[in-house]
């Protein structure tokens, strides 16, 4: 009697994909699903590793074609060089439209304070929200993951935002089947987390598998210090 193997039964079937393989193909079901559903979405790019990775699968999905997406920039001001000068060397290699909303531009002009502490990524929200809202965008793509705290955790895959870029968990839809729903009002729009069931263990080898490219300040290299 002949044993025939089926699909799923075991990992030594020719069929079964690897578990980056498996996530690799959510993410990109993700951004076909928005680039079918939505009119003006954009992907938050600031260089690091996860918005990296993030690019880097809208690319595969889309290949040989252009992404349909613009990334949109929160700058605080207090980037990294090297992570500034990847950043534009990636929007010119791939023939991209980059949008920046600057913080300090926002502190310039006496809308926002410096805090006490020093820290900026606070004071992204209001430079964030204004450029969706005047540039119309509909789904905001987020590097976020579920492993990262216990927020994250509760975000949906399509997370509904209001008009003042609020989350509501009440409004939540549930997502049942690999479905999304993204149904939203004028003025609303969808923030879309293609890494939400991602670990950083995943990003890391995804990006040694892949061999993808990222910001020198990743990597251990001699820099000038301060001695106290």
């Amino acid at each position: 009697m002949t044993t025939v193997a089926t699909h799923g039964e075991g990992t030594d079937t020719p069929y079964a994909l690897s578990h980056l393989d498996a996530l690799e193909s959510e993410a990109v079901h993700i951004f076909r699903e928005v680039a079918g559903e939505f009119e003006r979405p954009v992907i938050l790019f600031s260089g690091g590793k996860d918005s990296i990775v993030m690019l880097h699968l809208a690319l595969k999905a889309f290949a040989p074609a252009a992404i349909p997406f613009s990334l949109l920039h929160v700058d605080t001001g207090h980037n990294f060089p090297e992570v500034l000068d990847y950043r534009d060397r990636v929007v010119n290699a791939h023939g991209l439209r980059l949008h920046v909303a600057s913080v300090q531009d926002y502190i310039d002009r006496g809308v926002l304070k410096e805090r006490p502490d020093g820290t900026r990524n606070p004071l992204q929200t209001l430079p964030l929200t204004e450029k969706i809202q005047h540039e119309k965008f509909d789904a905001v793509f987020g590097g976020g993951r579920r492993d990262e705290e216990k927020a994250r955790a509760k975000e949906r895959v399509f997370s509904l935002r209001d008009e003042f870029s609020q989350w509501d968990p009440r409004r939540q839809r549930p997502e049942l089947w690999n479905l999304y729903n993204g149904r939203h009002a004028p003025g609303e729009h969808v923030r879309v987390f293609p890494l939400s069931n991602w670990t950083e263990l995943d990003v890391w080898q995804y990006i040694a598998r892949e061999a993808i490219d990222l910001p020198q300040i990743y990597f251990a290299h001699e820099r000038e210090v301060f001695r106290r």
